[in-house]
């Protein structure tokens, strides 16, 4: 049954809009060439398009022939604004874009441990509130935000997790409550920082892979087949708590302690490159939104075998065997999930996965590949830790333009 002319229009104009976020600002004759349409209705839906505020000109495409073909047509990119939250235990950092996901403002605050829920939400919002003004958006349309523990796949909400905060699952609601106008949503951190690096990063064009995520913590986000699995309680990726050898002893349902973040955590991290003689006073102190200092660690013992910066050579050494050391760790629990998943390629993320780079990277791949006959690439992180917020504000961005380019109903 043939579509009707409405829906047809809602059809083209769809693939439209979708075309011009994907490619940037297009002309009608360059929409025509795209979409296989013809010229008048490419013109129909040019001119429907711009009555309803959702394209408009925004230049000329050089051509010689001047003319109504020459404009260039471009999304109204403050349409609608955007937020986006990376949530860590002890600290929130912000970004507002616009609609194309450019951003405008980005901001941090510290929220200490022993702050009370209140006064952590309060600080929470407040810089939201604080951001969104400093940028001029007038309208806040979704807000996204990446947060540790498990999201429970029927309501979307953060579940409560033994260690976390109260006030990391109180926000969602406080923020709905003082921003009643937007969408506000919750994602794992770990599989935000996987889409970003997909979309962006070190993943691009691959449709499955794993991030192991370096950083305060140990975690996993897995993509198979173009999907992100989430599991049947969320908690699909949860590493930290996949026990392995060279630990104390076992986790618990409530305590990942004696499982692979006890070997890959930050901690962990910075107590092995002490043992190696590198210490964290050498490095800088963290701060609201910053990395840790056990990547710096691994930033430097990085530069100190590549010969980036002058060391001698006791000081190579020394950096080259906490690698090695650190490379052990981590293909422990690459290979724990390379001999279940299959995925084929495995990114390091994280602020230490990114630090640790491609000379981190070819380490662990080298013992995966010892340890497991399955073909598996190993790459290092592009983003590192800002690639929770790049992933927030990707999934915003999509589903603002999915609410805002969704034809009528009819």
């Amino acid at each position: 049954m043939p579509a009707s002319p409405s829906t047809a229009r809602a059809i083209n104009d769809r693939l439209a809009l979708r075309l011009l976020q994907q490619q940037g600002p297009l002309t009608a004759g360059q929409l025509k060439q795209l979409t296989g349409l013809s010229r008048p209705t490419v013109a129909d839906l040019v001119e429907r398009l711009t009555a309803s505020g959702l394209i408009t000109v925004v230049g000329e495409s050089g051509e010689q022939r001047r003319g109504p073909n020459a404009r260039l047509y471009g999304i109204v990119a403050d349409l609608a604004h955007l937020a986006a939250l990376d949530v860590r235990t002890e600290s929130v950092s912000v970004i507002v874009a616009d609609l194309l996901g450019r951003e405008l403002v980005a901001e941090s605050v510290p929220i200490g441990g022993g702050t009370g829920t209140g006064p952590a939400l309060e600080q929470a919002v407040g810089l939201v509130e604080r951001v969104v003004k400093e940028a001029g958006a007038e309208r806040l349309h979704t807000v996204g935000i990446g947060a540790p523990g498990l999201i429970d796949p029927v309501t979307g909400e953060l579940r409560d997790s033994t260690g976390l905060p109260e006030w990391h699952r109180r926000l969602v609601a406080a923020l709905q409550e003082r921003l009643p106008r937007a969408r506000v949503t919750v994602e794992n951190e770990t599989n935000l920082a996987a889409l970003a690096e997909q979309r962006d990063g070190a993943a691009r064009g691959r449709d499955t892979f794993v991030l192991l995520w370096l950083g305060h913590g140990a975690g996993a986000a897995v993509v198979l087949d173009g999907t992100l699995r989430r599991g049947a309680s969320g908690g699909t990726g949860e590493i930290g708590f996949l026990p392995v050898p060279g630990t104390d002893g076992l986790p618990s349902a409530t305590d990942c302690a004696g499982g692979f973040h006890s070997l890959a955590g930050a901690t962990a991290v910075t107590e092995l490159a002490e043992r190696y003689g590198l210490l964290a006073d050498r490095v800088g102190s963290e701060g609201a939104g910053s990395e840790p200092v056990a990547a710096e660690l691994v930033r430097a013992a990085v530069r100190a075998t590549t010969g980036a910066a002058a060391s001698t050579a006791k000081d190579s050494a020394a950096a080259s065997d906490f690698l090695d050391a650190l490379a052990d760790r981590v293909a422990l629990g690459a290979a724990s999930v390379v001999a279940v998943l299959d995925p084929g390629c495995v990114v390091l993320g994280g602020e230490i996965g990114q630090a640790g780079g491609e000379v981190l990277a070819a380490r662990v791949a080298e013992r995966v590949a010892r340890m497991s006959p399955l073909r598996t690439e190993v790459r290092a992180g592009a983003l590192g830790g800002r690639a929770v917020l790049r992933g927030a504000l990707v999934t915003a961005r999509d589903r603002a333009q999915d609410d805002l380019f969704a034809p009528p109903e009819r």
